[in-house]
């Protein structure tokens, strides 16, 4: 069975476990390599200042894992795609590219890290007590960022590349060696907080070794010298479909830092001082990453069930996944959350016995700050949800609303009111103000996800109209692409009632419909919403993926087949490399097209205007982040034409430009 028979067909549960299992496993292994040092050092003499030194580094790992994970989901959702249409030579590309891109990121986060050393550590937090500390930990971590960087953008090119296990595999065996190496390093040999970061190091070059030997004898494609140079096209588009990973990420990024200067500050004026506040939100952070993994690996494995099936419009099945997913994470956050309230004194001693000072703060953070943990774990998941099914801006708002506005409004605003109230007790407004964040961005979301499921029309398929490729003769095939407002649709039907070839627009709609099992309703070159960071989010879901796919595929047969039209969908760059391809674009003035479009669709002079924008937007960035090309760049075309003169004679004009130009062939 094929991947889009399983997934339209298998049972729901059976299909999530296959795909949650090795997200989840391999997420959790990426959060032992900082979750062990922090055992061990908080069992060592470095104790509480040693976790809070380890703790201030955090953010700028966060920034490196931004740039990284970018790039590295950038290329395999390319690299999936390339796969689809079983395109090698752009896989190489894509893979090389990558990788060659990401190792250049590195070395520059890198050698700034070194330079800039301390004054990063004192921006993010660092006293007197732990500056040292810190230094000592993030200068061996920042040198071996390139070989960091790497692991993470190879890992996601393996996986898929078609090799989970190996993936997996390859993490696993640098943190069991960071396991193994950390008490040695740090107890054995002497070396503190040294030998944690040397620790894990040594993990991550292992790790980065076992990884490096798959790319010998992948399976999709195949690496040459070549494969390395950056292609400024390609990665234009690997940092495309990456973006929304890149926006997440920063948004922990905001919000750690806050924290960090937030308890640095109040908890210098509290009794506790700042390094305690520090060394326990340090360890907090590694516990809930824990459970946050967990729950994303869960909600992961279900975006290509949940995107193929609502793409096919096959209702049932993604409420049915929706819902497994809703409480299988609940479940989680709920245990974690009884945990968290009932005996946080066992989580917090595996990382060392502290002073009554220490235990006292830590026993309140966990308790206030993880209240509502169970909360967040429905928020993380609706952010995948929604952009599982290309839901763009309910994704957006589900991944920014809690750390990005809610958390930080209100932790500047409380910390503030609490400390003006009573001096010394402004670090407890950072503990309140994540559970009434969880509340507040809880409510929006629930009301959005009801919202979404109650406009849902439930149905197991949507009929799809049957339609074929026309065999015609051979000659030109020409693409048209065209401003709103142009009648570049009718213009081409002429011109191929004038060529006597086949016309493709809605057609091509339907065919597209039946080569990827989505619905027709689902596959559009226009989005709704122009912003280009929204097309980000939109594109890079499976769905869609899987929608440029099957597009492209049949674009190619439709020119394979013989001369024809085609309207709109970025025909003219998937096509780029064909003989006798005639690449056409239509424009014509404002006022022209804003008549058009009033006449079309009964819009006031402003709203055609406003209409006519967001739609050449939305086309825009529509070629954008699926060719890497501009979309009225006249050196894409071969006829650029203003259709003002009138649809016959634009039409007139093209036809007999195809003609010259298969006659000349010809001759």
């Amino acid at each position: 069975m094929d991947d889009s028979k399983m997934l339209g067909m298998e049972p729901i549960p059976k299909l999530l476990f296959k795909f949650s299992f090795p997200c989840v496993v391999g997420l959790l292994i990426g959060a032992l390599y900082n979750i062990v040092d922090q055992i061990f050092i908080g069992n060592s003499s470095l104790g509480y200042l040693g976790n809070a030194a380890t703790g201030i580094s955090f953010p700028i790992i966060c920034i490196a894992n931004a740039f990284a994970w970018c790039v590295g989901d950038g290329a395999t959702a390319y690299l999936s795609i390339c796969s689809g249409r079983q395109d090698s030579e752009s896989a190489h590309k894509c893979v090389g590219t990558g990788l060659s891109a990401s190792f250049l990121i590195s070395i520059v986060l890198s050698v700034v890290c070194l330079v800039f050393c301390r004054p990063l550590m004192r921006m993010f937090g660092a006293s007197d007590a732990t500056l040292e500390l810190a230094i000592d930990y993030f200068e061996i971590i920042a040198a071996f960022f390139p070989v960091y960087l790497l692991i993470n953008v190879m890992n996601g090119i393996i996986r898929a590349d078609g090799s989970p296990t190996y993936a997996m595999a390859a993490m696993a065996s640098g943190a069991v060696l960071n396991i193994i190496l950390d008490p040695i390093c740090i107890f054995l040999l002497d070396w503190g907080i040294k030998g944690a970061a040397i620790a894990t190091a040594v993990g991550q070059v292992v790790s980065f070794i076992v990884s490096v030997k798959y790319f010998f004898r992948p399976k999709t494609f195949r690496l040459t010298k070549s494969s390395f140079k950056i292609n400024p096209a390609m990665l234009k588009n690997l940092i495309v479909l990456g973006g929304s990973t890149f926006i997440i990420q920063i948004s922990m990024v905001i919000m750690t830092l806050l924290c960090n200067v937030t308890l640095a500050k109040y908890g210098a004026l509290s009794i506790y001082g700042s390094d305690i506040p520090m060394s326990v939100f340090s360890i907090q952070t590694k516990v809930y990453t824990i459970v946050c993994n967990i729950v994303v690996g869960i909600a992961l494995g279900g975006q290509p069930i949940l995107g193929y099936n609502y793409g096919a419009q096959k209702m049932d099945r993604v409420k049915h996944t929706y819902l497994l997913i809703l409480f299988t994470t609940l479940a989680v956050g709920i245990v974690a959350t009884v945990i968290f309230e009932v005996c946080p004194q066992l989580v917090i001693g595996i990382f060392g016995k502290q002073n009554d000072l220490y235990m006292d703060f830590a026993v309140k953070s966990f308790r206030v700050f993880l209240s509502l943990t169970f909360v967040t774990c429905f928020i993380k998941i609706s952010s995948i949800f929604f952009q599982s099914i290309g839901k763009a801006v309910h994704a957006m708002v589900a991944s920014v609303i809690r750390d990005t506005f809610c958390f930080v409004t209100f932790t500047i605003v409380l910390c503030k009111a609490l400390e003006m109230r009573q001096a010394g007790s402004g670090i407890y407004g950072i503990l309140i103000a994540s559970p009434l964040s969880d509340l507040v961005a809880g409510t929006v979301i629930t009301v959005l996800t009801i919202h979404f499921f109650k406009k849902l029309n439930v149905s197991e398929s949507t009929e799809q109209t049957p339609v074929a490729i026309s065999d015609t003769h051979p000659g030109a095939v020409v693409t048209i692409s065209r401003e709103h407002g142009t009648c570049g649709k009718q213009i081409g039907e002429l011109v191929a009632q004038k060529l006597d070839v086949p016309f493709y627009n809605k057609e091509l709609t339907a065919l597209v419909a039946c080569e990827s099992g989505l619905a027709k309703e689902f596959i559009s070159e226009d989005y709704d919403d122009p912003s280009e960071v929204l097309h980000r989010i939109y594109l890079s879901t499976h769905v869609m993926r899987q929608g440029i796919i099957a597009q492209e595929k049949v674009i190619r047969k439709i020119a394979d087949a013989g001369a024809c039209v085609i309207v709109g969908r970025a025909a003219d760059h998937v096509l780029h490399g064909y003989r006798d391809v005639v690449r056409v674009f239509i424009y014509a003035p404002d006022d022209f097209r804003i008549a058009n479009i009033q006449k079309m669709y009964g819009d006031s002079p402003e709203e055609a205007r406003q209409h006519m924008l967001r739609s050449d937007e939305s086309r825009a960035n529509y070629y954008r982040n699926t060719s890497g090309g501009e979309w009225k760049n006249i050196e894409n075309y071969d006829l650029c034409l203003d259709a003002s003169i009138g649809k016959e004679e634009t039409a007139d004009i093209i036809a007999r430009y195809v003609l010259k130009r298969t006659g000349e062939a010809k001759a």
